[in-house]
């Protein structure tokens, strides 16, 4: 590995290696600790976009890897407009051992892979968010057991975090079903590239607009935002005609007895999720987010490590 730029990038082997991975440094934190596999290293973080999940969860585990990370905030930088991204990318890993960078346009994350001289993760682009991707497979095989076979069923706006879950099912043997209204699901393009995936894995990829018909049998129900940073303008027709797709109890019930239900967070609660479903028995919601530290950790350790 040289980048993390997309789950499009590796072999069913690869990726399922990152898996196994995380697992194995959970259960190293849980039991006491990791080990220093990153003492002396610096991530360095851009970010175009704030969060709270992707910088406390890298921050803290270079913190538990013995590694320390550099917050870079949007003003510090303005990456692509007081400096080209090809300068930024020169400039930075001349001073740190990797790159984290969060941004709008998936074009800056590519330039910053050309141009740097260290590792560069994607930590979410208008494209994708592989990162959150790996933690979702992970966290449904921590739950689960198992992958392959299982039905995964997103339900809302074919965006970033859907198109990382589909490539992601198609690798892992995963069925995948895409339930959302017609001109908001996931480009032929797409679907293509994971169809021509699950062919090796034999997995089945479908979108639908019929949310009823794509939840029976769903071991795992997954939604996010109906608009996504940068889609304010588009916030008034989304509303109206995202409800259909709201997961509450009554469509979480038409799924198996043993369906958990996902969000990548943050969560517009009373829209695409309720809170009896949020705070509910089915939710992971909340091991999701500590589950992106430890899942980071591996793609850390697999690109920054002495060893890796």
């Amino acid at each position: 590995m040289d980048h993390y730029l997309s789950i499009a990038d590796f072999s069913p082997a690869e990726f399922q290696g990152l898996l196994d991975k995380a697992q194995a440094l959970k259960d190293k934190w849980a039991a006491g600790g990791n080990s220093p596999l990153l003492g002396g290293k610096t991530l360095g973080m851009l970010f175009q976009k704030p969060s709270l999940r992707t910088r406390v969860s890298f921050d803290m585990g270079m913190i538990h890897l013995g590694g320390q990370a550099l917050y870079l905030s949007p003003n510090e930088i303005k990456l692509g407009a007081r400096e080209s991204v090809p300068d930024v990318a020169r400039v930075l890993s001349r001073y740190v051992d990797g790159i984290m960078a969060r941004v709008f346009a998936h074009d800056h994350i590519l330039q910053l892979a050309e141009h740097s001289c260290v590792p560069v993760i994607n930590g979410l682009s208008d494209y994708n968010h592989p990162c959150q991707g790996l933690t979702d497979f992970f966290t449904i095989y921590e739950k689960k057991g198992a992958l392959k076979g299982l039905k995964l069923v997103y339900v809302g706006d074919g965006n970033n975090v859907a198109r990382s879950l589909l490539v992601g099912a198609a690798k892992l043997g995963m069925d995948f079903v895409l339930a959302g209204p017609e001109g908001y699901q996931l480009s032929a393009q797409d679907i293509d590239l994971a169809q021509g995936l699950s062919a090796e894995s034999g997995s089945k990829i479908e979108q639908t607009s019929d949310v009823h018909a794509a939840v029976s049998g769903a071991h795992a129900i997954y939604t996010d935002s109906w608009y996504s940073m940068g889609q304010e303008a588009e916030a008034k027709e989304r509303a109206r005609l995202f409800p259909p797709y709201q997961v509450n109890e009554a469509l979480v019930a038409e799924a198996r007895k043993d369906v958990i239900v996902m969000h990548c967070l943050p969560a517009h609660r009373g829209q695409e999720i309720t809170d009896a479903v949020a705070d509910g028995p089915h939710s992971v919601l909340f091991d999701q987010a500590e589950n992106r530290m430890h899942a980071q950790k591996a793609i850390l350790v697999e690109l920054m490590g002495d060893s890796g």
